[in-house]
């Protein structure tokens, strides 16, 4: 995220947008766009390409927290909703759909800014778990290529599992590739042959 903060605030009341402006700004240096129709809210976010969404609405209901958390991309950015009153069950819903942050009793402005910084470093924190979730597949999943060439290797060649892995990785040298990618072509070209 840059320096500088774009800031979506989506809050239909104009006096309460205009106080939640006011806060942020007070707060820091934030660059604060306001939508206060929802109508194609999915679009007009997408066009602001905002670094944080701040969403205040009184009583959500689930779809109406579906279609926000949706539009406003909680995959892609922080999402931070201000609720004024607790309905059952929305919480867990909100942080499912990928809210960073979920806060009960409406958005207050002096606690506008911890909770804003407490939504990115959330955002930040699920990002970087996600990131190392995908290394981890991978890295299992070229773990078992390698073990399946490996076998096949030992069982062609009649070597034991450490003379196979240094053929794979010899091999791996020569042709300037990975010994996850020789692996794939030694278990693609085996399930060819049959």
């Amino acid at each position: 995220m840059s320096d500088r903060l774009t800031i979506v605030v989506v809050e239909a009341d104009r006096d309460r947008a205009i106080a939640i402006v006011d806060a942020l700004q007070g707060s820091g240096d934030f660059d604060v766009h306001v939508i206060g129709n929802v109508a194609s809210l999915a679009r007009r976010i997408a066009a602001l390409a905002p670094d944080v969404v701040l969403i205040d609405v009184d009583n959500p209901t689930r779809d109406m927290l579906e279609e926000l958390t949706l539009a406003s991309g909680p995959l892609e950015r922080p999402v931070a909703m201000f609720v004024s009153g607790a309905a059952g069950g929305l919480a867990r819903t909100a942080i499912e759909a990928g809210l960073s942050a979920y806060v009960v009793d409406g958005l207050q402005p002096e606690r506008l800014k911890p909770v804003l910084d407490a939504a990115i470093a959330r955002f930040q924190m699920v990002q970087r778990m996600r990131r190392e979730l995908v290394e981890t597949r991978r890295a299992l999943e070229e773990r078992k290529v390698i073990d399946r060439a490996k076998g096949l290797l030992m069982k062609a060649r009649g070597v034991g599992e450490e003379e196979a892995y240094a053929l794979l990785r010899k091999a791996a040298m020569d042709q300037g590739r990975r010994v996850a990618e020789v692996a794939e072509a030694i278990v693609t070209t085996a399930g060819l042959l049959g």
